[in-house]
């Protein structure tokens, strides 16, 4: 592996453990100590998510305009700025504007840092891009563990402790500048991309299946919003819940042997994989709704990760499966675009959820939209099925 990719890594993983000094505790701090209610903290984490998205997009642009140094320079040095104002002022609404600043910054990094990857090491394939994902996994196992103990202490230090992280980062960055970054095909729109399609059966299949990865995605964010605060209700503590985000990510990177025979036997029947998935979530969704103590959370999110580790990296495997020959890219980016979806609708939801009918009704409502998530995830290859006919 390049000395290059190494140095992403490092990156990925420093920044991943500053970001998770927020994100699991972002709706905690809004409800608990800035006396908001659930519902006006998912809308905060919907905007948050949205202006990732804006980020998403200016940072592709900055990255084919400019290069990926430039591109992900730009959006550290916009982070470093959201966090300083931060530290200073983090009460109501000034935390609103400065934590959609940062979310638009990062949005403009973690694409540029992905697609580093892939043109600094073209040869290494799914290596590169895997690696990136551990060190993420890696990251989220540190950091949520690291923001409980802080916490602990005070809210305050956990901006500090997230400013400092990114100053870090910005010195790993400024070795990124001699890193190629030449497109390996040029940049193009999404509408450019889907004219060249001739065939568009492939494309409609993707689409069905995004509604299922958007569900599945509204479902899973619960996790980070609504049922982070119901713990604190209940009196479990702040190290106690990043624990449990130590635990998930922790498993993903080492539990990784103990599904593969089952990947194995399945084989190429994706839906197979999906669906045992879906169903892990359902169970881990249902034991949470009964769930009082710590222990009981540790079990659901225990089975939360095996069913993430079944869904999630498959439904991208699909999407290079249905994408015509060059057109990988924009099948990838369609697919991560109902994932973001799903990361700004989930909060919102499950806030209105849990404030206007209890977290009781939210759970059986998460199941249910489990369930209809089946239905996008068994009907998506009907349009190919048909082109055949």
């Amino acid at each position: 592996m390049p000395r290059s990719v190494w140095l992403l890594i490092m990156g990925m993983l420093v920044n991943t453990v500053g970001n998770a000094f927020l994100w699991p505790l972002n709706t905690i701090y809004m409800h608990d100590h800035l006396g908001q209610s659930l519902s006006v903290a998912g809308l905060v984490l919907m905007g948050n998510a949205a202006a990732g998205v804006v980020g998403n997009l200016i940072g592709g642009y900055v990255f084919d305009k400019f290069g990926g140094f430039k591109s992900i320079m730009l959006g550290t040095i916009i982070t470093i700025i959201g966090l300083i104002c931060l530290v200073i002022w983090h009460g109501w609404p000034h935390y609103v504007w400065f934590l959609t600043l940062i979310g638009f910054s990062g949005g403009i990094v973690f694409p540029s840092m992905f697609a580093m990857v892939g043109t600094a090491w073209p040869e290494g394939g799914r290596k590169g891009f895997n690696a990136i994902y551990l060190s993420q996994n890696l990251g989220v196992a540190i950091g949520p563990a690291l923001a409980g103990i802080v916490a602990n202490k005070s809210f305050d230090y956990l901006f500090v402790a997230n400013l400092i992280m990114y100053i870090l980062f910005f010195f790993i960055a400024l070795s990124y500048k001699g890193i190629s970054t030449e497109s390996v095909m040029p940049p193009s729109s999404v509408i450019s991309e889907s004219a060249k399609i001739k065939d568009r059966s492939s494309l409609y299949a993707l689409m069905i299946l995004g509604i299922g990865y958007l569900l599945s995605w509204m479902v899973y964010t619960q996790w980070t919003t609504t049922i982070s605060s119901y713990t604190q209700f209940l009196g479990i503590s702040l190290n106690q819940y990043s624990l449990l985000w130590t635990t998930n990510g922790l498993l993903i990177v080492l539990g990784q042997p103990l599904i593969h025979p089952i990947i194995k036997r399945i084989g190429e029947y994706y839906k197979g994989q999906i669906f045992i998935g879906v169903a892990i979530f359902i169970v881990s969704f249902f034991v949470v709704s009964f769930a009082h103590t710590f222990k009981m959370f540790l079990i659901a999110i225990i089975i939360l990760t095996f069913g993430e580790m079944f869904v999630f990296p498959i439904v991208p495997t699909i999407a290079s499966k249905l994408a015509p020959k060059g057109r990988d890219g924009f099948y990838q980016g369609l697919i991560n675009s109902f994932s973001a979806t799903g990361k700004m609708i989930g909060p919102f939801l499950g806030g209105v959820l849990a404030d206007q009918y209890g977290m009781k009704i939210t759970f059986y409502v998460l199941i249910a939209i489990l369930v209809v998530a089946l239905i996008p995830y068994t009907m998506y290859d009907r349009p190919m099925k048909q082109k055949n006919v």
